[in-house]
């Protein structure tokens, strides 16, 4: 008993230096290691995180049993592999930072504009959709990337620029196998094609099925590195995935394509600004005079 009063007494002395901001502290250090933890989740980033803590450990140790020229070693090693982190890590570190900037804190930055992009978007699906099963049916593959928040500029070098509506007859001649186009992906920006036969990423990925082809990884690839939701045809078997995030739903039908396009490509549209809502009132002020 004198023993447990003992710890009692200690931990409510060291209760007692704790204030309300260092409470706040510790707790928004939770959320960002938990936030952070769940965005390196099955990428090459975990591996990173257990070499580091073993490092780390093995630091701490080697300082307590005073192995001073492994201390000395491991502290160098650690100093200089920080840089060398950056380095190797750089896709990891961008895909992290695009999603916090891509999160709901990020979108508060966002200044929008009344575009009618709802409208543009549920013409684009449905057009899109009409060219993935008609590409289906044919046993065609396709891959047709469809942008979102994360511009894909560097992506769009490595292609061909066609900058024309969406159209789902455009789309299945694009595909066409033995064409110049049918090769790479697509890049599609609200209503527009922006760009054909362009180059995707692949992902680094090791725990996929074998089953999948180039044409997958690349989606996978570049979901991976953007917000970018892509539809896959399979040239195999004519299934239709969707890539999103770094992961991959297969076997979509038509309804559930275009519920899951709907969902992922509804953008977040604002009134209009002050100078347009003065332009609307003066033409129904107008309009009722007349």
């Amino acid at each position: 008993m004198d023993a447990i009063n003992a710890v009692m007494d200690y931990i409510l002395r060291y209760a007692q230096l704790f204030r309300l901001a260092d409470i706040i502290d510790i707790g928004i250090v939770a959320l960002i290691t938990y936030y952070l933890l769940g965005l390196i989740r099955e990428t090459r980033a975990v591996q990173l995180v257990k070499g580091i803590a073993i490092l780390f450990l093995v630091l701490q140790l080697s300082a307590w049993m005073k192995l001073t020229v492994l201390n000395y070693l491991l502290k160098t090693t650690m100093q200089v592999g920080m840089f060398a982190i950056v380095v190797i890590f750089q896709p990891e570190l961008r895909s992290i930072l695009e999603r916090v900037g891509r999160s709901k804190v990020g979108k508060l930055m966002d200044i929008s504009t009344y575009t009618g992009a709802e409208d543009k978007a549920s013409y684009a699906i449905h057009e899109i959709v009409t060219a993935a099963m008609d590409l289906s049916k044919a046993k065609t593959g396709a891959l047709i990337v469809l942008e979102r928040e994360t511009k894909l500029g560097e992506v769009m070098k490595t292609g061909t620029t066609l900058n024309a509506d969406v159209s789902a007859a455009l789309l299945e001649n694009i595909f066409v196998v033995n064409t110049p186009l049918h090769d790479g992906a697509v890049i599609v920006r609200g209503d527009k094609i922006l760009m054909a036969n362009c180059i995707l990423p692949l992902t680094s990925n090791g725990n996929l099925s074998l089953e999948l082809g180039t044409r997958h990884r690349a989606a996978i690839g570049i979901s991976e590195a953007s917000d970018a939701v892509v539809v896959v045809v399979s040239e195999e078997t004519g299934k239709i995935s969707v890539a999103v995030n770094g992961t991959l739903t297969r076997s979509m039908s038509e309804e559930t394509l275009t519920k899951a396009l709907t969902k992922m490509l509804r953008r977040r549209v604002s009134p209009p600004d002050t100078f347009d809502r003065i332009k609307i009132w003066k033409v129904n002020k107008n309009s009722s005079e007349k």
